[in-house]
């Protein structure tokens, strides 16, 4: 386990470094305000809810690493089922190799000479990558060793971020990738997570469909049945519409979800969006101490954009009414009555991708808010 100590925020140690603090309590233990906590009956609720849900619908997971970089969630996540986990960049790819995740799926577009020279020259993790342009397959193309590249052809949609615009400018792509010999078409790919609405996922997951139909006969048999049909992998995020993902994509090839956010789920966004709210915990709760009430129905907490995400929502007091109506880089203004200079006040998150990177350890908690674990991040 990494060595707790002074560089570590809301862990109060100014005189060296702390054993496990396993027992200890976060109300009288050696920590200070602002403190994130993960509730460690939440954090395994949602692992193995989510393992279920996923096997009993015959699909595979591949969460997206990115919500936590922590390596003990990693290894939770892989021993309830998980095909492997999703990266968003090389340097998250080159952490899942030191801590061993044996299959990694790099839902973005590599192109730096660099990390792809790396990657063809190692057996693990298997990699799975994106492209969705002649030039990105001319990058893996004169990247590749003995082993060619496999990619999944990335759909994306006007107005969003990466990925081909329609299915013939994806099919045009995936041909050209096959036509290589040196990079593998294993099937198509697409992010619905930021569209607006369930017609709206629902309309691009069967575009998605289409793509993988499209390209079924550029993807390879299998080595174990050469005689089989080939089946291309088709792969979506399954953040908020899982259900819709999976119920559009089942009949298209085999199905691989990159959820990652519900491992922590959330008291705002995600509470608000998911379809699966009902069924999965928040686990990350902020205790922050009121630093000052300077005017009638105003406290002024000390906890800020340095501690908790704002992109999607602003933090939720869980211990009583009010609402945090601003943030700044230390402070948030809650707006309640009732509260005092050095009242502790606890809050929910919102949207927790943006909740893990700005802590480098987290203590896990019981019930009673004893430590049980620590999270440690690698951002």
């Amino acid at each position: 386990m990494d060595r707790l100590d002074w560089r570590h925020k809301g862990y109060w140690l100014p005189d060296g470094p702390a054993g496990d603090l396993v027992g200890a309590s976060i109300l009288d233990g050696p920590f200070t305000w602002p403190l994130l906590v993960a509730k460690d009956s939440a954090l395994r609720h949602n692992i193995e809810a989510m393992a279920r849900y996923f096997h009993d619908r015959g699909v595979r997971h591949a969460p997206h690493g990115k919500t936590t970089m922590a390596p003990s969630l990693f290894d939770a996540q892989m021993r309830a089922g998980a095909w492997g986990l999703t990266a968003a960049t090389a340097n998250q790819v080159l952490v899942y190799e030191r801590f061993g995740v044996p299959r990694v799926l790099l839902a973005n577009q590599l192109l730096d000479p660099r990390p792809l020279a790396w990657l063809a020259g190692r057996d693990r993790p298997e990699v799975l990558s994106y492209v969705d342009s002649l030039a990105g397959v001319r990058a893996l193309a004169a990247a590749a060793g003995e082993r060619p590249f496999r990619v999944l052809v990335e759909l994306g949609y006007t107005g969003g971020r990466t990925g081909c615009r329609t299915v013939a400018e994806l099919v045009d792509v995936a041909r050209a990738a096959a036509g290589t010999g040196r990079v593998e078409v294993a099937g198509v790919a697409g992010f619905e997570g930021m569209l607006p609405d369930a017609d709206a996922v629902r309309a691009f997951a069967r575009t998605l469909r289409d793509a993988a139909i499209a390209v079924r006969d550029l993807v390879p048999a299998t080595l174990t049945a050469p005689a089989a049909p080939a089946v291309p992998i088709v792969s979506a995020g399954g953040s908020s519409y899982v259900d819709i993902v999976i119920d559009e994509l089942r009949d298209a090839g085999e199905v691989l979800v990159r959820s990652g956010a519900y491992v922590a789920h959330d008291d705002g966004h995600y509470a608000e969006s998911s379809r699966l709210a009902s069924t999965l915990r928040p686990a990350l709760e902020v205790w922050a101490q009121v630093l000052s009430t300077p005017e009638p129905g105003l406290a002024i907490v000390g906890m800020g954009k340095r501690d908790v995400p704002h992109d999607l929502g602003l933090p939720v007091r869980l211990d009583g009414d009010g609402e945090v109506t601003a943030l700044n880089d230390h402070h948030a203004y809650l707006r309640a009555t009732g509260l005092r200079p050095g009242d502790l006040v606890r809050f929910g998150i919102s949207h927790p991708c943006t909740a893990f990177d700005r802590w480098r350890a987290i203590p896990i908690v019981d019930d009673e808010y004893r430590v049980v674990d620590h999270l440690h991040t690698y951002f």
